[in-house]
C-alpha cells in the first residue's frame, strides 16, 4: 500500500503548470468507458478516443469530466450522476491518479463496492455513489482516504456495521447512509451528522438516533468496552510517545525550523558533486563550494523562506552574490527532477528570475538562483521607515511584473500558472527591475503540501491573494494567477498589505479587495490610493492603475482580464515614462480575451 501511495502521490505532482499530456488518465477514462453498462450512450457518443481528438485537453470535453486545466489531461473529477449507467464499480479509476471527486450517484451500478478503494482513489475529498444498488459491507479501508469531505452512500443496500475507523476521518463535513441495510452502534465522530443522514437502517442505533435496544445491550456494552480499553491503551501509548518526544523536542524542532543545519551536514560526504549551472557565471560549481558561500548553509545566511522552500545568501570568492534554495521535500527521483530543471533552465525572460542551475545531494535538491539585491517588493512596500518608493517606480515594476507574468501565460513553452503570485515572490534587482520568482516550483513540492493540504483547507497560495474560485473549482487558472496579480496591483497603487488596511475603521475585518470593493461600491474609490501620492500631477494615472487592478480581482473569472490585456493596459498608462523596450511577447489576437471581451469592456470600472 505505501509503494502505491508513493506511486499515487509522485504523479500527482505533474499537476498545474505541466503542459504534457497524461497516457494514464487517458487509460482511466477508456477503461471506465469499457467497464459500465451506458444504455443512454451519453458515454459512448462523448468520449471519443481517436487521433483526430488526440490533442492536449481533449478529455476535458468529455460529459462528465472535469480537468485540472482546460488544456491538460488531467482529471479532476468526474460526475457521471444520473447518466443511467449499470454494471459494477467501474474499472481502471487507479489511473486518474489526480482525481478529488467521483460521483456515480443516480445510476444503477450494483455489487460490493471494491475493498482497496482507497488504494484506487487515495486522493478524493468527495465520494459519492447514493442511489444505486450497492451491496455488502462499507469497506474499511475508507477510513485511509483522509482528504475526504464528503461521504454520500444514501439509499443503497448496504449491510453490516458503518466502521469504527471512521472516526479517523479528521476532514469529513457530510456524511450520509440513509437507507440501507446497517446495524449496530455509530461511531462516536459520526454522530455530530443529523438523524436523518442516518433514517431508514432499522438495526442502527445510538446517537442521534434511538438508544440501542434492549436484546443488543450486552453487544454494545462489549463494544463500549473494547473502545474505552482500546482508548486507554491509545492514551497510555500517546503520553509514552509526547514523554520521549518532549525530551527530544528541541533538538528536532531546531533542526526543522532551520536553527541548526543538520541537514546540511548530513551531505558533506558528498561535497565533490558538482552543481549543473545552465550559465558559467564560476567554472566547474561543486557543492563544496555552495557549502563555503553559504557558510555550510547557517541561519544566518538565511533571506527567505517560504512554501517553496529556504534561500540562503551565497558569496563567491570574487566578491559576487548568488541565491541558493533548498527546495522543499521533494518526492521526484533524481531523473525526473533533473528533466524539471532543465525545462525551467530554458526559460529566460527580463522579468523572470533566472534559475542558474541545480544540485542533487542525497535527499536535498538545492537550486541556485541570480541574487536579487532589493529583497521582495512586499519588502520594499511594507517597510516601516522612510524611503517610500515614488509613482513612476512603482507603475515600472506593476508593468515589468506584468510583462514576466504574461510571458509565462502566453509566451513560454510550455505554458506557465504561476499558483502563488504575491508582493513576496517578485524580487527586485539592483536597479528595481521587477523579476518574478518561484515560477514552476509547484509540482516539484510534495502532494501533501501543495495539492491536497491547500484544497482541502481553502488555501491555494498566500492568504489575502487567493482567488475566489478556487475555494469551488480546486482547479488553478490562468485568470486565478491575475486576481493574484491584481492584489499586488492593489498594493502597489494603496500601500496596504493584503490581509490588513490601516486605514479602514477598526470594525472593518476584510481584506484589501474586500476594502476596495467597498469603497467602490460607495463611489469612494479614489478614498483607497496611498495619499503620500496624491497631488502630485499623477492623479489620473493612479484612478487608471487603481481601475486595472479592480478589474484583475472581479469575483468572476470570465470578466478579468488576461494577462496580455493586463500588460498592455499597464503600458499604455507608462507610455510617457518609456519604460518599456520592444515587446518580446507571443500574443494572443489584440483586443480580445479568451472570452470574448474586449479591452474597451474591461476598464470599465466595476
Amino acid at each position: 500500500m505505501a509503494d502505491h501511495f508513493a506511486l499515487s502521490a509522485l504523479l500527482l505532482l505533474l499537476l498545474g503548470t505541466s503542459c504534457f499530456s497524461s497516457d494514464l488518465d487517458i487509460q482511466c477514462l477508456k477503461d471506465v468507458k469499457q467497464s459500465v453498462i451506458d444504455p443512454n450512450n451519453i458515454i459512448k457518443s462523448s468520449w471519443i478516443f481517436d487521433n483526430a481528438t488526440a490533442a492536449a485537453g481533449f478529455i476535458c470535453k468529455f460529459t462528465g469530466v472535469e480537468c485540472w486545466h482546460p488544456d491538460e489531461n488531467r482529471v479532476l473529477s468526474l460526475r457521471l450522476s444520473n447518466f443511467g449507467l449499470q454494471g459494477s464499480f467501474p474499472q481502471g479509476l487507479k489511473n486518474c491518479t489526480s482525481m478529488t471527486a467521483l460521483d456515480l450517484s443516480s445510476n444503477s451500478f450494483v455489487g460490493t463496492i471494491p475493498s482497496d478503494i482507497s488504494l484506487q482513489v487515495p486522493f478524493l475529498t468527495s465520494l459519492d455513489l447514493s442511489y444505486n444498488g450497492f451491496s455488502g459491507e462499507i469497506p474499511v479501508l475508507i477510513s485511509n482516504m483522509t482528504y475526504l469531505n464528503t461521504i454520500n452512500l444514501q439509499h443503497n443496500q448496504l449491510s453490516g456495521e458503518i466502521p469504527g475507523q471512521f472516526n479517523l476521518l479528521p476532514k469529513l463535513q457530510t456524511f450520509n447512509v440513509a437507507d440501507n441495510r446497517l446495524s449496530g452502534t455509530i461511531p462516536s465522530a459520526l454522530q455530530k451528522f443529523s438523524s436523518s443522514n442516518f433514517a431508514g437502517n432499522q438495526g442502527l442505533c445510538g446517537p442521534p438516533l434511538g438508544d440501542c435496544q434492549a436484546s443488543a445491550k450486552s453487544k454494545s456494552t462489549a463494544a463500549i468496552i473494547g473502545a474505552v480499553i482500546g482508548v486507554v491503551v491509545v492514551v497510555i501509548i500517546g503520553v509514552i510517545v509526547v514523554f520521549f518526544c518532549r525530551r527530544r523536542l528541541p533538538a528536532k524542532k531546531k533542526a526543522k525550523d532551520e536553527d541548526d543545519n543538520k541537514w546540511a551536514k548530513s551531505i558533506k560526504g558528498t561535497k565533490t558533486i558538482k552543481v549543473s549551472m545552465f550559465e558559467n557565471p564560476v567554472s566547474k560549481m561543486k557543492l563544496s563550494d555552495l557549502m563555503k558561500a553559504t557558510n555550510q548553509f547557517s541561519k544566518e545566511n538565511i533571506i527567505g523562506t517560504g512554501r517553496t522552500g529556504t534561500v540562503y545568501k551565497a558569496v563567491l570568492p570574487d566578491g559576487s552574490f548568488l541565491a541558493v534554495k533548498r527546495l522543499q521535500d521533494s518526492q521526484h527521483s533524481e531523473s525526473q527532477f533533473t528533466s524539471e530543471m532543465k525545462t525551467l533552465g530554458q526559460v529566460r525572460h527580463l522579468n523572470l528570475v533566472p534559475l542558474l542551475g541545480f544540485c542533487i545531494a542525497k535527499k536535498e535538491r538545492l537550486l541556485v538562483y541570480k541574487h536579487m539585491p532589493k529583497g521582495s517588493l512586499f519588502d520594499q512596500l511594507h517597510q516601516e521607515e522612510g524611503n517610500k518608493m515614488d509613482w513612476p517606480l512603482r507603475l515600472r515594476i506593476g508593468i515589468g511584473a506584468a510583462k514576466g507574468l504574461a510571458y509565462l501565460h502566453h509566451t513560454c513553452n510550455p505554458r506557465v500558472l504561476h499558483r502563488n503570485i504575491s508582493s513576496k515572490c517578485i524580487l527586485l534587482d539592483e536597479d528595481y527591475e521587477p523579476k518574478i520568482s518561484d515560477f514552476g516550483l509547484a509540482r516539484l513540492m510534495n502532494p501533501i503540501d501543495t495539492h491536497l493540504s491547500t484544497f482541502v483547507n481553502g488555501e491555494f497560495g498566500d492568504l489575502g491573494y487567493v482567488a475566489p474560485e478556487y475555494a469551488r473549482t480546486l482547479m488553478a487558472t490562468p485568470k486565478g494567477d491575475v486576481y493574484s496579480f491584481g492584489v499586488v496591483l492593489l498594493e502597489l497603487v494603496t500601500s496596504e498589505k493584503p490581509t490588513h488596511v490601516s486605514t479602514a475603521p477598526d470594525n472593518f475585518r476584510g481584506s484589501l479587495v474586500e476594502w476596495v470593493s467597498y469603497l467602490s461600491n460607495n463611489t469612494l474609490l479614489q478614498d483607497a490610493i496611498d495619499k503620500s501620492l496624491i497631488g502630485k500631477g499623477v492623479d489620473g494615472e493612479l484612478m487608471q492603475f487603481l481601475k486595472v487592478a479592480c478589474s484583475c480581482t472581479l469575483g468572476t473569472p470570465k470578466e478579468r482580464p488576461t494577462m496580455f490585456e493586463v500588460y498592455q493596459l499597464l503600458r499604455a498608462i507608462g507610455e510617457r515614462y518609456h519604460f518599456t523596450t520592444d515587446d518580446d511577447l507571443v500574443l494572443p489576437p489584440p483586443n480580445t480575451d479568451s472570452d470574448g471581451a474586449t479591452l474597451d469592456e474591461l476598464i470599465v470600472a466595476k
